[in-house]
């Protein structure tokens, strides 16, 4: 196998460039100022918050390199704190006020989480909440939902939903039998149910990150290790699956990498980009 041409990286952050203690790789670290010297940008693209990848691209050293946060419906440049939009889809604010109203008469125990650019917003502070406040070591503010939504002037991006796994696949199968034509749902873990614009996936951010830069998608390589991550594998010219991935996952990408316990992403830069394979 001949060395790619890969001018951009697009990565995904849980269960990719972390370990399952949630901790970057140190191999990966070591290999930014590489890409960097060959001119190759590393993006980070996340369901996180902006303020939830931040520490994380600081760490990897990615300067200002733009982050692709909610899946694609927010995509920023330079401090998370005073950022620079480039690129945004906010969600339909009559369909979500409507959508958070029927959630709290009809499945009330659902943790509702609201994202506005750098802001996470909650209703109340719950066991939920203290999980996923320890994963991304942020803190939400704790504030009436519905009339935030009714403020013209705040865009929302994401709404992410959480209760106990068989809650939200009942509160999943609800909302297919309803018709909210702007929005789109989808699980990404078992308990997680995300919801962002129609048009927002990591296949579209990988396609304007790319128009960013103006790097034609045959030099793209894009690496993740769930369904979410799918679209944009199979949109990159270079498209790899984390060891630790679904089989749907794996059987799409163009190559395999080791898992994220066992250095995956920085093997494959090393075997694809750096190096070539051998």
């Amino acid at each position: 196998m001949k060395k790619q041409k890969i001018r951009l990286i697009v990565s995904d952050i849980d269960g990719t460039i972390l370990n399952d203690q949630h901790q970057v790789d140190q191999n990966l670290k070591d290999q930014i100022p590489l890409l960097k010297k060959k001119n190759i940008p590393f993006v980070l693209a996340s369901a996180r918050s902006p303020l939830g990848m931040e520490p994380i691209a600081h760490e990897l050293g990615l300067g200002d390199s733009p982050l692709a946060c909610y899946n694609g419906a927010l995509v920023i440049k330079g401090n998370p704190q005073h950022y620079e939009t480039i690129i945004e889809h906010p969600l339909d604010k009559k369909e979500i006020r409507t959508f958070i109203e029927l959630i709290k008469q009809k499945f009330p125990t659902v943790s509702i989480n609201l994202y506005s650019g750098k802001n996470w917003l909650a209703d109340r502070f719950d066991k939920w909440i203290q999980i996923e406040a320890d994963i991304t070591g942020e803190v939400p503010t704790i504030q009436n939902l519905l009339i935030l939504v009714l403020d013209v002037l705040v865009p929302i991006h994401k709404l992410l939903l959480i209760d106990e796994p068989a809650i939200i696949q009942r509160l999943y199968n609800y909302l297919q039998t309803l018709y909210f034509p702007n929005t789109a749902f989808y699980l990404s873990k078992d308990n997680y149910l995300e919801v962002t614009a129609k048009n927002v996936s990591k296949e579209n951010a990988l396609q304007e990150i790319a128009q960013h830069y103006q790097i034609p998608l045959p030099q793209v390589m894009a690496i993740g290790d769930n369904f979410n991550d799918l679209p944009m594998i199979k949109l990159a010219g270079f498209g790899v699956a984390m060891g630790n991935a679904p089989e749907p996952v794996k059987v799409q990408a163009t190559a395999i990498t080791q898992t994220n316990n066992q250095h995956g992403v920085a093997k494959a830069i090393e075997d694809y980009i750096l190096i070539g394979c051998k």
